[in-house]
């Protein structure tokens, strides 16, 4: 099994934002809510400039909101990767709520080599360490774990669980059934599960649609949650692309942000933006 676990460098944007008033369901963004301000506030920070141009396609506000995310709560990140999600969700939630980051386990691995493999096995103290600094906090109030090291106070005190365009790599490593177990876990019996994935046409043939690609159909990833014990609360178009017709021989990756073919035909692909994306909402099915 080959599954290399992101890189922890990622710059964490340090931002203090106001406290919730309890109770509150949901972001009201037509009221300009005191959570919807610290979002904002998180979200036009100067450190961010970088990730801001991701924005138009990415919807973060949006989406939060359609997963129902509030400050206060426990909140995990599966698979962080390079972190633009994190410089979200880190600084808007610790204030008020918490924030877990959640990977693969390392000893499941084959490296390349030992510097990888290094990497890969220092990423939870890696993470904390960077997250802590950026934050100015403590590494200790930092929570990152692999799905074989999650402590037993963690298992039940999640409300939400997000999965950001990474279900295919679950799918092409196999590692779907012991995430989604090691998910399910943490999070409490009314705790529900964000999804955002690069979305095939749902008439595309298996060939079309290899994971490989980095899509997937929207009917299959409901159909493996399913199986896992969950149920479709609702979806969203918040992150639909139609100008992606998610067919490329180069897989999601010939889009923005990645562009896997360099200056060739560049204008084209940033023309049309990053890939088209479901936004799905599952809960425990009890």
């Amino acid at each position: 099994m080959r599954f290399l676990l992101a890189a922890a460098s990622v710059a964490i944007l340090a931002t203090s934002t106001p406290a919730l008033a309890d109770g509150h369901k949901g972001m009201d963004h037509s009221a300009g809510s005191a959570d919807d301000h610290a979002l904002h506030m998180v979200l036009m920070d100067e450190r961010r400039a970088d990730d801001r141009a991701r924005d138009a396609f990415r919807h973060p506000a949006e989406t939060l909101d359609f997963f129902q995310v509030e400050p206060d709560m426990t909140v995990v990140e599966w698979g962080p990767g390079g972190g633009w999600y994190t410089r979200v969700l880190a600084p808007w939630l610790m204030p008020s709520g918490k924030y877990v980051a959640l990977n693969g386990d390392s000893d499941a691995v084959d490296y390349p080599n030992r510097a990888a493999e290094a990497r890969s096995k220092g990423w939870t103290e890696t993470f904390k360490g960077t997250v802590a600094e950026a934050m100015g906090i403590k590494a200790g109030d930092v929570a990152a774990y692999e799905i074989d090291e999650i402590p037993d106070e963690a298992k039940g005190t999640a409300d939400r669980v997000l999965i950001f365009r990474s279900m295919h790599g679950m799918w092409n490593n196999d590692l779907a059934d012991t995430t989604l177990a090691a998910v399910r876990g943490m999070l409490k019996d009314d705790g529900m599960v964000g999804v955002v994935q690069h979305r095939a046409p749902a008439d595309a043939s298996w060939s079309d649609v290899n994971p490989a690609r980095g899509y997937m159909r929207q009917a299959d990833v409901v159909k493996l949650f399913e199986l896992h014990g969950f149920e479709l609360v609702g979806s969203s178009e918040i992150n639909a692309n139609p100008k992606d017709p998610a067919n490329w021989e180069g897989g999601v990756w010939t889009l923005p942000p990645v562009l896997r073919y360099g200056d060739e035909d560049r204008a084209k692909y940033e023309a049309i933006g990053e890939s088209d994306r479901m936004t799905l909402l599952f809960k425990k099915a009890m």
